[in-house]
């Protein structure tokens, strides 16, 4: 069976550590070890921070 072109990531925070956000992204627009990083709001420090991407490991 094909894999799927989308995979699932989280987002953690580069402050905490802690995981953030999950989300998919298409694994297409991404060269391979590219990483994406993201501002978000972080509820446990309740301001804004840079989020890094780690890819979920499956199986």
């Amino acid at each position: 069976m094909a894999k799927g072109k989308r995979t699932y990531v989280w987002f953690y925070s580069e402050e905490t550590g802690n995981l953030v956000h999950v989300t998919n992204i298409n694994k297409k627009n991404f060269w391979p070890g590219e990483k994406l990083s993201l501002r978000k709001y972080n509820k446990i420090t309740k301001k804004h921070e840079v989020l890094k991407m780690k890819e979920i490991k499956k199986g």
